[in-house]
């Protein structure tokens, strides 16, 4: 189908090109040979009067003008699937699909996991991907690399829905047996006089690290770090470190391995775990389904135990 000279067929393939930036590997994902995906890229040349691809050295690069196109042409493609595409007759039992969901291990380990049981003794032909949280998680959202991002609500994008999952608070965690830690209640001066084990990521400046210092400098020692929180029980246990992290998380590990919880001799503010999806799938079936099960099943964790400092917003995840 041609519109104003262009095949709108191209349009698929010009998204593949650009976004593999080879042809042998879009000739595989579009299931055509490589010849027909050479002469479909000759025939966007023609028409966008643009090289489009260049060669440099062993791979290809876009030109100023792919780079204008390749968003353009992937909004495109995703206002078609998502509001003019219909799967007719979803129904769970039946439906077959993966679903792509970026969120961490502390998401994960503390909800995905319980929700996607649920999930999938209703849906048992869905699949899902769970990928760990990228640079631009708001970018794989916008060009549908992923149908969902379960993370704190200071990473997502004003441009499309949410809804919030649960909110969580903080513990200071220890090995059962560490001697340098008061029978009562953890003091900051003790807090501070302790080995640390802490988290260090650079998916956002607001995250606890760069909270901690701003409001206390660097008055810790630090003697391990790790780059997500599931790992720091395995870095205090045998040890007489210390280390902070998300409460529900803290209390999957305590179930599990020698440690001791407490509260933080300090006031943290909570992260509030939301849930996102682009604006196009805001009438896909199976999607909504999904939506609504993620929401129920997460709802009993949707409560925190300590008052938060009012105006102050972190986002501390691994």
């Amino acid at each position: 189908m041609r519109f104003k000279g262009l095949d709108l067929n191209l349009l698929v393939t010009l998204d593949c090109l650009l976004t593999e930036r080879n042809v042998s590997r879009a000739a595989d994902k579009l299931c055509l040979s490589q010849s027909a995906t050479s002469g479909a890229l000759t025939r966007l040349r023609e028409f966008f009067n643009d090289d489009l691809l260049v060669q440099m050295g062993r791979g290809m690069v876009m030109t100023p003008r792919a780079c204008e196109l390749l968003p353009a042409v992937r909004n495109v493609l995703m206002q078609v699937e998502g509001t003019v595409i219909k799967r007719p007759d979803f129904d769970p039992a039946t439906i077959r699909r993966e679903i792509k969901i970026i969120a961490s291990d502390y998401m994960a380990i503390v909800a995905l996991s319980g929700a996607l049981r649920e999930i999938k003794a209703m849906a048992p032909e869905l699949s899902f991907l769970i990928l760990p949280p990228s640079e631009d998680p708001r970018g794989a959202l916008e060009r549908g690399d992923v149908d969902f991002l379960a993370m704190p609500d200071i990473y997502l994008s004003p441009d499309h829905p949410s809804e919030l999952l649960f909110s969580d608070d903080y513990r200071a965690i220890v090995w059962t047996e560490n001697s340098r830690v008061p029978e009562g209640n953890l003091s900051l001066a003790d807090f501070l006089d302790m080995r640390h084990a802490a988290v260090t990521h650079t998916l956002s400046a607001l995250n606890f690290e760069g909270w901690f210092v701003k409001r206390f400098g660097n008055s810790r020692i630090v003697e391990v770090s790790t780059s997500t929180y599931a790992n720091l029980p395995f870095l205090v246990v045998g040890t007489e470190r210390i280390a902070l992290m998300h409460r529900r998380l803290a209390e999957v590990f305590a179930g599990m391995m020698p440690l001791r919880l407490m509260k933080p001799p300090f006031d943290i503010p909570p992260i509030h775990e939301t849930l996102q999806w682009h604006s196009y799938n805001d009438n896909d079936d199976c999607l909504m389904w999904i939506r609504r099960q993620l929401v129920r099943t997460m709802a009993d964790l949707n409560t925190i135990e300590p008052a938060v400092p009012q105006g102050e917003c972190l986002a501390v995840e691994g």
